[in-house]
C-alpha cells in the first residue's frame, strides 16, 4: 500500500497532465512567428537567470560547481536556441517538388521531463526550449534532492513563455515527486512522449512505460591518445573536459587509453593542466570509495578532488583538478573501469592502435555502449579505422568528450539528452531536439501508374508519369498549411466532371 505522500504524488501528477492536455490544445493553434517569439522570450530569461539557478542548483544537490553550471544553463539558453530558432516547426516544414512530398508538422502532444540531480536547471532550461518549439506542453518530474531548484526554473521558463504569448500550464513541475508519481506520469493515457534523462534505472521505467521514450543511457567514455596527437592539446582539452562541473557530465572522459611510447610524456602534460597521478597506495584509498553495494557512491558524484581525497584521509594540493589513477583491469567489479560522474579518471597503456581500439570497445562494453567515444589523433586514416569500430553513437575528435558530445564544441546538434541507440537500448542515436518531439505528415500525390501490364518476356513495364503539375498547378497552400483552390481551377474541375458525364 503507498504512503499518503506517494498518492498525493500520483494524484498531482494526473492533475498536471489534465492541465497540460488543454493548454497544448490551445498552443497547437499557434502560428510559426508566435511560437519563435515564446521560444525567444524563454530563451532570454533563461540567459539572464543562469547564475541563480546554478548557484541553487549547487547549493541544494552539492553536486558539480556554481561556474560550471552556469555555463551549462548558459549553454542550454544560448547554444540551443542559436540552433532551432530558424527551424520550422509549423505547418508546412519541408516540399520536394521533384516528388511531389510535402511534410507537414503536428506536435506529439504532451511530454513526460524526467529531470536529474545531477543537471536540475539546464535540464529543465532545455526540454523546456525544445518542448515549446515544437508546440507541446511538458511537465517535468524531478529529482527530490533537486526539487527547489527544478521548481524555480520551470516557473521561470513558464513564466516568460505566458509573457510572451504562451497558454498557462504549457510548463508545470510537480511539486510531489515520487517513484510512483513519477511512474504515473509516465504511463499515463495523457501522456505522448518521455523525455527521460536519469540514472539507468529511471531510463528503463521509461522504456517499459509503454510509451514512446528518448531515455539516455550511462556514459562510460574513453579517450585514446595516439603517438601523433599534439600532447599539449590533447592534455589540456582532457583536464577542462574531465574537471567540468566536477564529472557531471554523462559525455566526460572517464578512462584515457594512450600509446606507451608517448605514456610519459603525456602524463607530464596532464599534470601541467591540473592532473593528480595517484601512487598505487592512493589509489587504492580513493577507489574504496567509488563503488558501494557493486554501484556508484552517490557521495562521490560531482565532488571536487580535494572532498574525495578527505573523504580517504588524503589531502590534495587545491590546483589538483583530477584524479588519475593507472589500471590494467576491465569490469563492472572494477572501479576505476566504470563511469564515476567525478574528477577521477582510469589511465590505461597499450601498444599500437588496435590494442588501444580493443581495450576502448571493452570499457564501451563495461557500461557506456552506444555513447561517446574520444580519439586525440592527427593521422585520418587511424581516426576512419578507430571510428569503424567503435559502438558509439558520437565520437569526437580532438576535443574535450563533455564539450563535444553535446555539441558546444562540434558540429554535432547542441543537446543535454544524448541518444545511445540500440548499442544502449535507445530508440535513436542523436542528439535530440525539436524534431524528436514532432509527428511529420507526408502529403504524397501521384506522379505514376503502378507498374502491371506486362510484355511476352514476363517482365513488367513502367507506365508513363502522370503530370501532377498541370493538375495541381493554381492549388496554393496558407501559412497555416491550408489548402486554397482558384477560381479557375473550381472552374476547370466543373467542366470536366460536366464532360465525363456528357452533359
Amino acid at each position: 500500500m503507498m504512503a499518503d505522500f506517494d498518492l498525493l504524488s500520483v494524484q498531482e501528477a494526473r492533475n498536471l497532465l489534465y492541465k497540460a492536455r488543454e493548454a497544448q490544445k490551445k498552443l497547437t493553434e499557434s502560428s510559426q512567428e508566435q511560437i519563435d517569439r515564446i521560444v525567444e522570450r524563454m530563451a532570454l530569461e533563461a540567459e539572464k537567470q543562469a547564475g541563480f539557478l546554478a548557484r541553487m542548483a549547487t547549493e541544494e544537490t552539492g553536486f558539480g560547481n556554481e561556474t560550471d553550471k552556469t555555463i551549462k544553463n548558459i549553454f542550454a539558453a544560448k547554444e540551443v536556441y542559436a540552433a532551432i530558432k530558424d527551424m520550422k516547426t509549423v505547418g508546412i516544414i519541408g516540399t520536394d517538388e521533384n516528388k511531389q512530398v510535402w511534410e507537414i508538422a503536428e506536435p506529439v502532444g504532451v511530454i513526460a521531463g524526467v529531470v536529474p540531480s545531477t543537471n536540475p536547471t539546464s535540464t529543465i532550461i532545455f526540454k523546456s526550449l525544445i518542448a515549446v518549439k515544437a508546440r507541446n506542453a511538458i511537465v517535468f518530474s524531478p529529482h527530490p534532492s533537486a526539487l527547489k531548484c527544478s521548481l524555480e526554473a520551470a516557473k521561470i521558463m513558464a513564466k516568460a513563455a505566458q509573457e510572451a504569448g504562451a497558454p498557462e500550464n504549457i510548463i508545470q513541475c510537480m511539486e510531489y515527486p515520487s517513484l510512483p508519481g513519477t511512474r504515473e506520469l509516465m504511463s499515463h493515457k495523457l501522456t505522448d512522449v518521455i523525455l527521460a534523462t536519469g540514472g539507468p534505472g529511471m531510463v528503463k521505467a521509461a522504456y517499459s512505460s509503454g510509451k514512446p521514450a528518448y531515455g539516455v543511457g550511462p556514459g562510460n567514455v574513453p579517450v585514446y591518445v595516439h603517438t601523433s596527437a599534439d600532447l599539449d592539446q590533447a592534455a589540456r582539452h582532457i583536464i577542462e573536459s574531465k574537471s567540468f562541473d566536477y564529472g557531471t557530465i554523462c559525455a566526460s572522459e572517464q578512462a584515457v587509453v594512450v600509446e606507451r611510447e608517448i605514456k610519459q610524456a603525456f602524463i607530464d602534460k596532464l599534470k601541467k593542466y591540473g592532473a593528480y597521478l595517484l601512487s598505487e597506495t592512493e589509489k587504492e584509498r580513493v577507489e574504496s570509495v567509488i563503488l558501494t553495494g557493486g554501484t556508484l557512491n552517490p557521495k562521490i558524484v560531482g565532488k571536487s578532488p580535494q572532498a574525495i581525497g578527505k573523504m580517504v584521509g588524503l589531502s590534495f594540493p587545491p590546483d589538483v583538478k583530477v584524479l588519475v589513477g593507472e589500471e590494467k583491469e576491465i569490469g563492472k567489479d572494477i572501479p576505476f573501469a566504470i563511469e564515476k560522474l567525478s574528477p577521477i579518471l582510469a589511465l590505461y597503456t597499450v601498444d599500437g592502435w588496435k590494442e588501444g581500439c580493443d581495450v576502448c570497445i571493452r570499457l564501451l562494453e563495461t557500461g557506456g555502449l552506444g555513447h561517446t567515444l574520444g580519439i586525440h589523433c592527427q593521422d585520418h586514416a587511424i581516426i576512419k579505422a578507430f571510428a569503424l569500430k567503435q559502438p558509439a553513437s558520437r565520437i569526437v575528435v580532438n576535443s574535450g568528450t563533455t564539450f563535444g558530445g553535446i555539441g558546444a564544441t562540434t558540429g554535432i546538434f547542441p543537446s543535454l539528452t544524448l541518444g545511445c541507440g540500440s548499442y544502449g537500448n535507445n530508440i535513436t542515436s542523436d542528439n535530440i531536439g525539436p524534431r524528436h518531439l514532432i509527428n511529420i505528415k507526408r502529403v504524397t500525390f501521384g506522379i505514376k501508374e503502378m507498374m502491371s501490364n506486362t510484355t511476352k518476356s514476363g517482365t513488367l513495364q513502367p507506365a508513363k508519369t502522370a503530370d501532377v503539375f498541370e493538375t495541381e498547378k493554381n492549388i496554393f497552400v496558407d501559412q497555416g498549411g491550408n489548402l486554397t483552390v482558384s477560381r479557375e481551377e473550381i472552374t476547370e474541375i466543373v467542366k470536366r466532371i460536366l464532360s465525363e458525364m456528357k452533359i
